[in-house]
């Protein structure tokens, strides 16, 4: 499945020379269901001709004592781990190679953990990397935990892409996190920040770090044009207008009380949330938006078929929480909903003060909030050019080719 828009670009002549292959150390196994910047940047290096090697998450989280869900998860792990230290990595598609570490979970401050963890890691990646051939690799990091990856024979330059402040995952101890972020952008030769607020906070300790917003796979998701999808099946019951959340239901992301404040002062609204509950989540506020007749859960729909949904929408709406981490962090879904051609009501996340005009508009409350759904609901759905202005160049292929441009730039 092909989650990047356009066919196959050429990089430069010097570019396509210094990289012509990466390994990506990523926080999200290749398989998740929700894709984030890690699945799409491997997608979009591939199709400019960069062969990926993609490490998957090594367990930044301690397992929680007597969990099912954690103890099913570390069983997946180990057979998938096998696979990769026995037998190497598995192709995923023409130029992505996806290997599994086996990694002690957690990031505290325990010596023989970070040992062990560290020779495991390099023995996989160099192991992994030889057997693909690499060469001068370029190591693009979600993570700060790759073990002596930046100094292996087969590595060349280093990318720090920081698009959340994951020391405010729960579960994530903050004060190692933060300590082993600091040592590693220190040896990275470049960074690049998906908002203002990490920005600053990676530049402190990397001089070459900048700013870069999320983007969007704008092919994929404009295909909301009048006629081009048949109205999906379980929307053919619920009447407009039809107001969207869709991402995973995080309840240290998402303001549920607000959510359900405003189904229940427009119940002649239907709210429409595509997504499920974080795993191991069960929050009684989600319990409750469930009964309430003018909303609807359509659970988990594929990547694939989201423009379909999104083209009979008519708000998208980013009901965030305020807190550390949504501070430092950049929805993907904005830009998604944009080149779906839906206007966005969202709470004033850091991200929304660099905006420019046109398709948002911001608000901190219930009734601010459904007065500005109104609003939006008023002027009606965006057109082509609307959202393609609103975009820009914040697509993945314009993004990927800055971010190996500068490499070469700052690297030489």
């Amino acid at each position: 499945m092909d989650h990047v828009e356009g066919q196959r670009e050429k990089l430069s002549a010097k570019t396509r020379r210094a990289t012509t292959c990466c390994i990506l150390f990523a926080t999200a196994d290749w398989d998740e269901p929700y894709w984030t910047n890690k699945q799409h940047c491997a997608k979009a290096l591939e199709n400019l001709g960069i062969k990926v090697l993609y490490v998957e998450s090594i367990g930044l989280r301690s397992p929680k004592k007597n969990s099912a869900k954690d103890l099913k998860r570390i069983i997946r792990r180990i057979k998938k781990a096998a696979y990769s230290y026995l037998v190497g990595p598995r192709q995923r598609s023409e130029g992505i190679y996806v290997v599994s570490p086996l990694t002690l979970p957690g990031i505290g401050s325990s010596i023989f953990r970070t040992k062990v963890n560290t020779w495991l890691l390099d023995t996989l990646v160099t192991a992994s990397a030889r057997k693909l051939g690499f060469r001068n690799a370029l190591v693009w990091a979600y993570h700060p935990f790759i073990g002596n990856c930046l100094n292996m024979k087969r590595a060349s330059k280093a990318l720090y892409h920081c698009v959340d402040d994951l020391s405010s995952v729960p579960g994530i101890e903050p004060e190692p996190f933060g300590l082993a972020e600091t040592k590693f952008l220190k040896s990275v030769d470049i960074c690049y920040a998906t908002t203002p607020g990490l920005m600053k906070r990676c530049s402190a300790y990397n001089s070459s770090t900048y700013y870069l917003p999320n983007v969007v796979d704008i092919e994929h998701f404009s295909k909301h044009e009048e006629g081009k999808h048949e109205l999906p099946d379980t929307l053919r019951s619920i009447s407009e207008p039809r107001i969207v959340y869709h991402g995973v239901l995080s309840d240290f992301k998402i303001d549920f009380q607000l959510l359900l404040e405003c189904a229940e002062l427009r119940p002649d609204w239907s709210f429409i949330v595509i997504g499920e509950e974080r795993e191991g989540q069960r929050d009684p506020l989600v319990e409750k938006l469930r009964t309430l007749k003018n909303t609807h859960f359509l659970g988990y729909i594929p990547y694939k078929d989201m423009p379909k949904y999104l083209s009979y929408m008519n708000v998208g709406i980013l009901p965030s929480l305020i807190n550390q981490y949504t501070t430092s962090m950049f929805p993907m879904k904005f830009y998604e909903y944009i080149a779906s051609g839906i206007p966005v009501v969202s709470t004033p996340l850091d991200f929304t003060r660099y905006i420019g005009e046109g398709g948002l508009i911001i608000s901190d409350n219930a009734t601010g909030f459904v007065n500005a759904i109104g609003v939006q609901l008023e002027k009606g759905r965006l057109s082509k050019r609307e959202s393609e202005k609103i975009i820009g160049d914040n697509t993945w292929k314009a993004r990927t080719l800055k971010m190996l441009k500068a490499v070469q730039e700052e690297t030489g």
